[in-house]
């Protein structure tokens, strides 16, 4: 059942996106939101792309403790700029191309993302793939193992200090940055390691700066100078749905034990070859995952870009008195 004809300016009235403005060209049902239609003189489509140009502004609006909310009255003093028809008009055309241009470059350059991606994980399974000839070991015989530290997610969110140099690991994508004394010296590891994220989401992290983990996580390096732990990580990280099916096999929250990994039987050519499969998908990873270079970068360059013109096209000078 639709309580709202087309065409609608839909502001969402709490939670999260409390404040986040959408537009809707068909009926809907608006339910914890509210909608917003101007008087004759303004053009709908306007008065939308205006108040998205007012997105930031409005979620300084929000109010309330755990909740946040944000409601009618508080956009109700808002004074928007009014144009005559006809500037509106093809304010509305220019945004509308400019919309329309942005989703098609973005389903463009998302879709190139994900061919490479494919292309990256292709070359990440040709790569680490080895015939006879190659010796394999078990992780637990090459590596050792280490613990992490004892801290809860409640701990990790009061003592996170950006810019603190000690990265702590813990499940998804939480993490914690702190500084030296705020867990205990023993559980600061600085060397070279791969973190084994064992319960919930099983993923493996890289990491060759300081860091520490959650206990029921654990990590591995190498003393091995004939073995790049960097290899080792693209090895585990190329395995990760054999993981997660491992995992998922013990519990309703997916979870290794550490015989899945201390067992677990890996192939380790020559340092040599290690080195150039890693340089190899270091570049590769770069490109696909790094936000600052690649695509991902294009994208978000893209739509700054938008919003800088929608900004231009909305803003007035006010009329000399």
């Amino acid at each position: 059942i639709n309580n709202r004809d087309g065409q609608n300016i839909v502001i969402a009235g709490s939670g999260a996106y409390a404040g986040f403005i959408s537009w809707w060209e068909q009926p809907i049902f608006v339910s914890d939101a509210f909608t917003v239609k101007p008087y004759n003189g303004i053009i709908i489509k306007y008065c939308y792309y205006w108040l998205k140009n007012m997105q930031q502004y409005l979620h300084e609006l929000k109010t309330g403790g755990g909740v946040p909310h944000i409601y009618p009255r508080n956009i109700a003093p808002l004074k928007i700029p009014i144009p005559p028809l006809t500037i509106q008009k093809e304010i509305v055309k220019i945004l509308d191309n400019f919309t329309q241009l942005e989703a098609e470059l973005e389903a463009e350059l998302e879709a190139e993302l994900e061919a490479r991606k494919k292309q990256y994980e292709h070359y990440r399974e040709e790569l680490l793939s080895f015939g006879e000839g190659v010796p394999v070991k078990a992780l637990g015989e090459v590596l050792q193992r280490t613990k992490g530290t004892p801290i809860t997610a409640k701990k990790m969110n009061k003592i996170n200090k950006k810019g603190a140099p000690i990265k702590i690991f813990a499940g998804g994508k939480t993490v914690a940055y702190v500084n030296y004394g705020d867990i205990p010296e023993k559980d600061v590891l600085t060397i070279e390691s791969v973190v084994v994220k064992s319960r919930g989401i099983i993923e493996f992290e890289y990491i060759n700066k300081p860091f520490s983990h959650k206990n029921e996580f654990w990590s591995y390096h190498s003393n091995n100078s004939e073995i790049s732990i960097k290899y080792i990580f693209y090895y585990l990280k190329n395995k990760e749905y054999y993981f997660q099916s491992v995992g998922k096999r013990m519990s309703k929250m997916p979870q290794l034990s550490i015989p899945d990994t201390e067992k677990f039987k890996i192939p380790i050519p020559p340092l040599s070859k290690q080195k150039e499969i890693v340089s190899i998908l270091d570049k590769f990873d770069a490109l696909v995952n790094d936000i600052s270079t690649g695509l991902p970068a294009e994208i978000a360059a893209r739509k700054k870009q938008y919003e800088y013109y929608r900004n231009q096209l909305l803003t007035f000078k006010p009329l000399a008195v």
